[in-house]
């Protein structure tokens, strides 16, 4: 279960009392096994019972279980004694308990000498699962039969011993090694007496622990050889149900827990609400501010981003909840929950309000989640910040939002999540609702495995994630290195796959590429994966260009900017945008070209980060400086080469800019779509005017905008060639390349994307009705 942390040492070894109970459970059929209802029942008895102690006990090799210490619908074992004995570990460090571990590796020879010892026996194949202290080897029933003295009497030789499993299976293990002595010798180092323990298993294998000394039970539709292996024995039980029920059954039959107690008969209180759609995003549909002691909204002033999209979404009148975060602030009075967005514009859509305090704010948005995710996403780990205790407020304010979406979620409902901040949502969300379909949209950059992988948490958040039944990404690139992660941390199954083209880019860009996963197995669930790149609202543009003011603000761009040809850059502040490339390659095509003085001006409009955001500071200082000295280089007594607005404008004069400039000059070093690109796009359009697109390849926009001149941020030379290429283009090849592009946008718009999207969620499923990670090939 996910749960936050905390910086004391609260490790089991530390652990100052003796538990009421111990659970020793092996996994595949057993602890991973059983009914939905009595899987739930027992794991948030174990995660939530102050007194009870969990280890797993288990064939499998501790790499094979690490998956499974991912997944936040299981409680966190706090000892892991794996690789049949041959490993034991603490279940939160994953650090040996010692000296267990050091008088185990005592009495193994080492990889090498075994498997050098057995090499010689035909029929006999080395397993390719991750193991330590154990050689574990396949070797069909008529070959084994004929060589098994052999084998044991090797192994003896190299002071090991021999277990067998279905007759077909063995591993070679060091002397006096099994789960059951290696359980017992943690339960002496813990100074745990044997009555507090209670071992849980399926198979033969797990016969040793019921011969040490523990009180057992032999789970519902146990193998008939261990059935009957402890029919005779007085300490073992012989429950009815499967897997996690049939422990449940035992810790009654023992009474190990008394039978008043709240834990044990806890049940789960579901709350629900009316809505069949429930938007969860970061930040609310609108702008709040205080005035005169009142909060006020307004529209959102930011020219570009997602919102507008996702409430043109609701537009098209889409029933729904929208679930952001606001500042509960005391002195502007009570705090409401649920208001409406807009009743005339979106008269279905209701705001849920996750009241956070303003620490709360500072620490999961406008610090963490930009000092810490922010840059890693972008490929800039080196910026990256993590903090133990900023890590602990996102989990607090993520259990926040899935609490509040739980509440407005009708039965079976549609959750769509959206973004990085909220990556943890899905692993508390499921817990509360297990009835709701989950689907997650991830509008940043989602980098490859080495960069990913610096993050502290990763396993968790990846385990977060998989709750999900759907997830969406911009472009295939990040679909593939979404499962490159999810593949270099727990068994991953490629269900299907697909072509990218032609709705994509294959070997045309940077982030192209010719086939990508659509769905995945990973241990119980299956996760639908899809490329959906978002649509700008086509129609929101087309009402903005018809207005009057617009129109007039579009003749006055027009007639200031006469004989000169306008280079526009709409942008945030921020160190993944390439701001500040792009003005180096200006300020070199001018020196190159002086013949373009006074006849093309850059006209920059950077919204700047938040007051509290200081990371941005240092480049805002740089930004300015390169204004301030290409302007002084190269600027005319009637004429500016660098405009440079570093404010937000309202969208409507944006458009107007859209509309009237020759170049839209858009150079991420690294971003997940770029909307602005799209908006440009349709402005021209709309108007019937032959703007050309200059568009980074690194941003996820260039594998599906065709007609665009592409260009790489990173070399300073392409960054002026692709410039030059712009500002010379024929008039012809400008209509066509602006007339394909129009296309793309007009045709894949944000309706589009939503219905495609939401299509794509109905059609997946998650089969969770087991909770097993297949174990091919393991003794458990």
């Amino acid at each position: 279960m996910t749960q936050e942390t905390t910086t004391t040492d609260l490790t089991p070894a530390n652990t100052p009392f003796v538990p009421r109970l111990m659970l020793a459970t092996d996994l595949d059929g057993t602890f991973l096994a059983g009914s939905p209802a009595h899987r739930q029942q027992l794991y948030r008895l174990v995660d939530r019972h102050p007194e009870i102690r969990l280890t797993f006990v288990t064939g499998r090799g501790l790499e094979a279980v690490m998956p499974l210490l991912s997944d936040p619908s299981l409680p966190r074992p706090d000892y892991v004694i794996c690789d049949v004995g041959g490993t034991v570990v603490d279940g939160h460090t994953l650090q040996p308990i010692q000296p267990l571990q050091t008088r185990i590796d005592r009495r193994w020879p080492g990889e090498r000498a075994v498997a050098d010892a057995m090499a010689g026996f035909t029929g006999l194949v080395r397993q390719d699962v991750p193991q330590e202290r154990r050689c574990s080897y396949f070797c069909e029933p008529e070959a084994l039969a004929g060589i098994r003295g052999d084998i044991e009497a090797t192994a003896r030789k190299l002071g090991c011993s021999v277990l067998y499993s279905a007759d077909r299976y063995l591993d070679i293990l060091p002397p006096d090694t099994d789960k059951g002595r290696t359980l017992a010798a943690l339960a002496d180092h813990l100074e745990l007496p044997r009555d507090r323990v209670l071992v849980a298993g399926d198979t033969l294998n797990d016969l040793s622990m019921y011969t040490s000394g523990f009180q057992g039970v032999c789970v519902g539709e146990s193998e008939p050889a261990l059935v009957k292996a402890t029919d005779q024995l007085s300490n073992v039980f012989q429950a009815q149900a499967p897997g996690c029920g049939g422990i449940l059954e035992a810790i009654t039959h023992f009474d190990l827990l008394e039978s008043d107690d709240p834990y044990l008969r806890q049940t789960i209180e579901r709350s629900t609400g009316q809505s069949d759609l429930v938007m969860v995003y970061h930040r609310l549909p609108y702008e709040e501010y205080v005035e005169d002691g009142q909060r006020k909204r307004r529209r959102p002033t930011s020219p570009n981003g997602i919102i507008p999209s996702l409430l043109g979404f609701f537009g098209s009148g889409q029933k729904g909840s929208w679930v952001a975060w606001s500042v509960d602030d005391p002195k502007l009075g009570k705090f409401e929950t649920r208001t409406p967005v807009d009743p005339d514009a979106y008269p279905d859509l209701t705001v849920a309000r996750v009241p956070l305090t303003q620490t709360e704010v500072d620490a999961f948005y406008k610090r963490f989640s930009k000092e810490a995710f922010w840059p890693m996403l972008h490929t800039f780990w080196e910026r990256a910040r993590f903090n133990e205790d900023d890590w602990n407020i996102y989990l607090r304010v993520n259990r926040k939002f899935a609490e509040a979406t739980a509440a407005e979620a009708a039965p079976g409902a549609t959750v769509w999540l959206h973004d990085y901040n909220l990556w943890m949502v899905p692993a508390y969300l499921r817990e509360l609702r297990p009835d709701v379909r989950i689907a997650f949209f991830h509008h940043t950059y989602f980098p490859s495995a080495d960069v990913f992988n610096v993050v502290p948490w990763r396993r968790e958040i990846l385990g977060s994630l998989l709750q999900c039944d759907y997830i969406g990404f911009h472009i295939p690139r990040q679909v593939e290195n979404f499962v490159d992660v999810v593949r270099g941390a727990m068994p991953t199954e490629v269900l299907e796959r697909e072509g990218c083209a032609p709705r994509f880019l294959t070997y045309g860009c940077a982030v192209g590429l010719d086939e990508t996963t659509t769905r995945i197995r990973v241990g119980d669930r299956v996760v639908g994966l899809g490329a959906h790149p978002v649509g700008t609202d086509i129609k929101r543009i087309e009402k903005g260009l018809a207005q009057p003011k617009v129109r007039v603000r579009l003749e006055q761009i027009r007639r200031e900017f006469s004989g000169r040809k306008l280079v526009l850059s709409v942008e945030r502040l921020d160190y993944t945008k390439g701001t500040l490339e792009k003005l180096l390659a200006f300020e070199r095509l001018l020196g190159e070209q002086p013949d373009l003085r006074g006849k093309v001006t850059l006209l920059m409009i950077c919204v700047p980060a938040s007051k509290e955001m200081t990371v941005y500071q240092e480049l805002q200082t740089q930004i300015e400086q390169a204004v301030g000295r290409i302007n002084g280089r190269h600027a005319m007594l009637d004429w500016s080469p660098v405009r440079f607005f570093a404010r937000s404008l309202p969208f409507e004069e944006v458009l107007a800019h859209y509309a009237a400039a020759d170049v839209m000059w858009i150079t991420p070093l690294r971003d997940g779509l770029n909307l602005v690109a799209k908006e440009f796009v349709a402005a021209q359009g709309i108007e019937g005017s032959s703007g050309t697109l200059v568009l980074s390849e690194f941003a996820g926009a260039a594998a599906e905008l065709k007609g665009a001149v592409l260009t790489n941020p990173h070399d300073l030379t392409d960054l002026v060639a692709g410039l030059r290429q712009a500002l010379s283009m024929p008039e012809h090849e400008a209509v066509g390349r602006q007339r394909q592009l129009f296309d793309i946008v007009h045709y894949y718009d944000v309706e589009r994307w939503g219905r495609d999207f939401l299509a794509a969620v109905n059609t997946a499923g998650s089969g969770a009705d087991q909770h097993r990670y297949a174990a091919r090939g393991l003794a458990a």
